[in-house]
């Protein structure tokens, strides 16, 4: 019941359809398990002593999403590295001990295809971590972890980005000897997420239709999901949007929020909720409109709540950019912008 209500409120498009597709994208990765764990076992024998991740986009959120999940669950220290030192400068760094991970839902942006192949030269072990088995990325890198969320047609990724995380927590659990337990519900609760975010989320959008600047703050695991609906909003309704960590907020930015300005507030329960919770409360004298999404929203006291169901919050981003994908193709409807097809981009972006 829950899946038909979440299909009925997201029917009318590929972006919607796609929306509607990730819990059962989540059952089929969830599936590869044994897949996971060899791959896991292949990088354990190498014994890296450091994780870099390389990506773009939507992908660079996911990625940094990986890199909090390599420093608190493996211990160890990790980066994002930046293409163009090697694409523009051609820096060649020392990568011995080093894991390269490329984040890259279609595995064909030129620049991250020469990163990949530069560090394998440089002594990387060098993972893909795409959507896309065939593509040139695959074919530079000493391994490939499919994300296999099939085919995705709207130029706003949805359900590549979700599969993206699982699939980066799955090999990250892997590498510290777990199999999985904790995103084992991740498909049923989806089915949860998006049925009961249906609502609220037809509400917010009605209230930010008008809206000219709007800032999506979150901390910890949930700072990749206050970057990743930052731009979901930004390329679907043109909502000019800008994200920043909880604490960095208070830090300069804090100046400009005011009573013309709207806050999404990513609040799961954990510490990185907590701490975006108390930067709520610093700023809320200040007039903002303030929604909130996550299983700590109702702590926030927001204009308009989102609630997900509670989980560890190492896997919460996975459902908490569900209701941050319907909010953008809500708003982009009410805005009356056509969300499959963004001005001015394409599926694939190829930089250098």
């Amino acid at each position: 019941m829950k899946a038909e209500a979440a299909s009925a409120t997201t029917a009318g498009s590929l972006m919607a359809d796609e929306i509607a597709a990730q819990p059962a994208v989540f059952r089929t990765l969830l599936a590869a398990g044994p897949e996971i764990r060899a791959l896991a076992g292949d990088i354990t024998r190498r014994r890296p002593r450091f994780v870099l991740f390389a990506a773009r986009g939507s992908s660079d959120h996911a990625a940094l999403y990986g890199k909090y999940l390599v420093e608190t669950l493996l211990g160890l220290p990790a980066g994002l590295v930046s293409p163009s030192t090697t694409t523009l400068y051609g820096a060649r760094q020392d990568l011995r001990d080093v894991l390269l991970v490329t984040v890259s839902q279609s595995g064909g942006s030129p620049d991250l295809v020469e990163v990949a192949a530069t560090a394998r030269d440089q002594g990387a072990l060098t993972v893909a971590v795409t959507n896309t088995e065939g593509s040139d990325l695959v074919s530079v890198t000493d391994a490939a972890l499919s994300v296999r969320a099939g085919a995705e047609r709207a130029v706003a990724a949805t359900k590549t980005y979700t599969a993206t995380l699982l699939a980066l927590y799955l090999l990250v659990d892997a590498l510290r000897g777990g199999h999985g337990e904790r995103a084992e519900p991740l498909g049923d609760l989806a089915d949860e997420a998006l049925a009961g975010a249906a609502a609220p989320v037809v509400d917010l959008a009605s209230r930010l239709r008008f809206a000219d600047r709007l800032l999506t703050v979150g901390r910890g695991y949930s700072s990749a999901t206050a970057g990743e609906a930052a731009l979901k909003l930004a390329e679907t309704s043109y909502l000019l949007t800008r994200a920043y960590s909880a604490a960095d907020l208070l830090h300069g930015p804090v100046a400009a929020v005011d009573a013309d300005t709207a806050l999404l507030a990513v609040t799961s329960v954990g510490p990185g909720g907590t701490s975006t919770l108390e930067t709520l409360e610093a700023v809320r004298e200040r007039g903002p409109f303030v929604a909130a999404i996550g299983s700590a929203s109702a702590s926030a006291a927001p204009d308009v709540g989102v609630a997900l169901p509670a989980t560890p919050e190492e896997v919460a981003p996975v459902l908490e950019v569900l209701p941050a994908q319907l909010l953008a193709l809500e708003l982009a409807r009410a805005r009356g912008v056509d969300p499959d097809r963004p001005r001015g981009l394409n599926k694939v972006t190829r930089t250098r």
